[in-house]
């Protein structure tokens, strides 16, 4: 597998594609003026405490308050709240925990009234960023990431991902981590720290507690609501969380970036520092890459996959609706099940692809195409599973039904990443798909007329502009279906046709 990382920077944003085998499978944009994204930490101000729900509003700045549940707050939230009164007052810098005094733990069925005032100053870090008229969602239970594990403040405890099954190699990171834990810290260890030596662990360590000093510094004298600690770039953050063997290629159009990620990669992954590359081509960096294309082709209410199957992607209040169709394609398979299974295994990797990409949570239901036997269904939900293993968000999934349902559950931490795609059209008023679909859609449909042996010869009759298109040049978008299907594909201009129009003229045997 060949994993690459594109950022496009403008004046304005940033545009990160993660691409894996060259087809695009996370679409991030960091925009200067996204000043809540998941990670951040607040010092903040409680706003109204509200018995009834157990939680409270809090003001982090965002115009509507943040919300904060009585589950949120973390069992040593009263160690907390001592210490932000201690480092308010600047005299106290002892910000190790080392000598610091700790409070009992909260019960976990109490009452927010015991624990918070309205007016009180608390450190809060955002779970959940604002989505539609919602604020942010937060919680005081802190946890600075680093490459290898997550420093978490006021606690003791020692956990390691589930994704790490080897019960040997658990039990060895746990006793690593326990004898590199500074006291009043607890530390969770990442998937990624499988293999690691306890130097690699300890300087990644030693960087998060670097992060959490120079944090507690800037409490003092401090004016409420104010941001005190910034998650990484996201640049920075996606190579922490997937940066591995398999990475070959970070491109940016952007110097002043490909230094930034060259410097963090001598720090988290100096064998990896010389695939960062600037991008020096004339041509637009995405449009290089074909991200343009697969933007366009992946992001409308209709998402195409080989042998003629798609899917078909709504959108409601409650939740999302995925429905697999098998298309007009040809059976080459024995039976109406395996056809059934080819599809669904074709579609189950796009399902996961779409997930990553469109950044879609909450509840999901997947209407695959009805199979009878068990140990199908079962092995598209086993192939399922795999293919959301890459996802870094947290989900779950069920088995399919008899009735070909599956339903997945995605945490939701950021606003759905929606792109138009349509356009104007050009020959009335309205929307079109966008023109760069088309070729997608005649090609889909050329193999579908000559996987029939009957199909003698095929023309394709189209509008002026596209048939020059496509023959335009020696190696001509025809030429490469020749070279393909071996069969030369006639194509005829038609001036009554409008832009989007064609069809295929078939002589048989």
């Amino acid at each position: 597998m060949k994993t690459e990382l594109i950022i496009r920077s403008n004046a304005s944003d940033i545009d990160f594609a993660l691409l894996k085998d060259g087809k695009l499978i996370e679409l991030n944009k960091e925009t200067s003026d996204n000043k809540f994204s998941v990670g951040d930490i607040f010092l903040a101000k409680i706003g109204k405490v509200l018995s009834g729900l157990n939680a409270s509003f809090v003001n982090v700045g965002y115009p509507k308050d943040g919300f904060l549940h009585y589950h949120d707050l973390g069992p040593q939230v009263q160690s907390l709240n001592s210490f932000i009164k201690k480092v308010s007052t600047g005299k106290y810098k002892e910000f190790t925990l080392k000598n610091f005094q700790f409070q009992k733990d909260i019960n976990k069925d109490g009452s927010i009234n015991d624990v918070l005032k309205s007016g009180q100053n608390l450190l809060v870090q955002i779970v959940k960023e604002p989505i539609s008229t919602k604020g942010p969602r937060l919680s005081s239970e802190l946890s600075i990431a680093g490459r290898f594990l997550v420093l978490v403040p006021f606690s003791n405890r020692v956990s390691v991902s589930q994704k790490i099954e080897d019960p040997k190699e658990k039990e060895r990171l746990k006793r690593l981590a326990k004898s590199i834990r500074p006291k009043g810290f607890g530390v969770i260890l990442r998937t990624v720290a499988e293999g690691k030596k306890v130097a690699e662990l300890d300087k990644d360590l030693q960087n998060s507690l670097e992060r959490w000093k120079t944090m507690c510094k800037r409490i003092a004298n401090t004016n409420t609501p104010t941001k005190i600690l910034s998650e990484l770039n996201r640049a920075s953050s996606i190579l922490r969380d997937v940066m591995n063997e398999s990475f070959t290629n970070i491109v940016t159009n952007d110097k002043d970036l490909k230094q930034e990620i060259k410097e963090y990669l001598q720090e988290i992954y100096p064998e990896k520092e010389n695939i960062v590359k600037l991008h020096r081509s004339e041509t637009p960096i995405f449009e290089k890459y074909g991200i343009e294309r697969q933007i366009k082709t992946s992001f409308g209410k209709t998402v195409s996959m080989s042998k003629g199957a798609y899917l078909v992607i709504e959108h409601t209040e409650a939740l999302h609706v995925i429905d697999v169709n098998s298309g007009n394609r040809s059976n080459k398979a024995g039976s109406q099940e395996d056809t059934a299974l080819e599809v669904n295994m074709i579609s189950a990797t796009e399902v996961a692809r779409q997930l990553q990409l469109r950044d879609m949570g909450g509840i999901i239901v997947v209407d695959f195409i009805d199979m009878h036997k068990a140990e199908n269904r079962n092995k598209l939900f086993q192939h399922l599973k795999e293919q959301m293993s890459f996802d870094r968000t947290k989900h779950k999934i069920l088995p399919p039904t008899k009735f070909g349902l599956v339903q997945i559950t995605r945490q939701r931490v950021r606003p759905e990443l929606s792109i138009k795609t349509t356009e104007a059209n050009p020959n009335k008023n309205g929307q079109v798909e966008a023109p760069i679909v088309l070729l997608d859609k005649i090609e889909a449909e050329l193999e579908k007329v000559l996987s029939n042996p009957k199909n003698k010869k095929v023309a394709l009759n189209v509008h002026p502009f596209i048939a020059a298109y496509l023959t335009k040049g020696i190696n001509s978008i025809r030429f490469r279906w020749f070279l393909q299907h071996k069969k030369w594909i006639t194509i005829i201009p038609r001036d009554a046709y409008t832009y989007l129009h064609y069809k295929f003229k078939i002589k048989r045997k």
